[in-house]
């Protein structure tokens, strides 16, 4: 028997007069549920959110500075090395000085980093499928080209805002 299952609205679930904070709403809940169950899963492995987060952007790039992978990431530089020095012990990257920049730090993944991301990058890639599973192909894209709007029209949000 395949029942299913809501994820609590914070509102009747109707759009009514208050359209645009409700479909903020219902993708910000979507999204916490979803960054909710992935960092379940991931924790069951032994892993954080975070950590994938690290190993995702180096393995996107050869290699990166510390700051390269902070703004990246969007963390604050304390934070990365935090992460980082996990990885370097555990294996997974290394760290070493740019003889022109003794004062910077260059990371990238080491052949068991890239094994454990690849390995990593599967199972995150079931979840999201499993996830995502109730929607097809058709209204996945869809739904892609509708958040591709609405990135762009919040990227020129602030613009807008000034002219008035």
């Amino acid at each position: 028997m395949n029942r299913a299952v809501s994820i609590r609205e914070k509102h009747d679930g109707a759009l009514g007069d208050r359209s645009s904070v409700r479909v903020w709403l219902r993708m910000l809940s979507c999204t916490m549920a979803i960054e909710k169950e992935v960092q379940r899963r991931f924790a069951a492995l032994g892993v954080t959110l975070p950590r994938f987060d690290v190993l995702a952007a180096l393995d996107r790039n050869s290699e990166m500075t510390m700051g390269a992978l902070s703004q990246a990431l969007l963390v604050s530089n304390g934070n990365v090395t935090q992460l980082v020095q996990k990885l370097v012990r555990d294996g997974l990257v290394e760290m070493r000085k740019p003889p022109a920049d003794r004062r910077s730090s260059i990371v990238r993944l080491t052949p068991e980093g890239r094994e454990t991301f690849a390995r990593l990058a599967r199972a995150h890639q079931d979840w999201i499928d499993e996830l995502l599973g109730g929607l097809d192909f058709t209204q996945r894209e869809r739904l892609y080209v509708s958040l591709g709007v609405l990135k762009t029209s919040i990227a020129g949000a602030p613009a807008q805002r000034k002219a008035k």
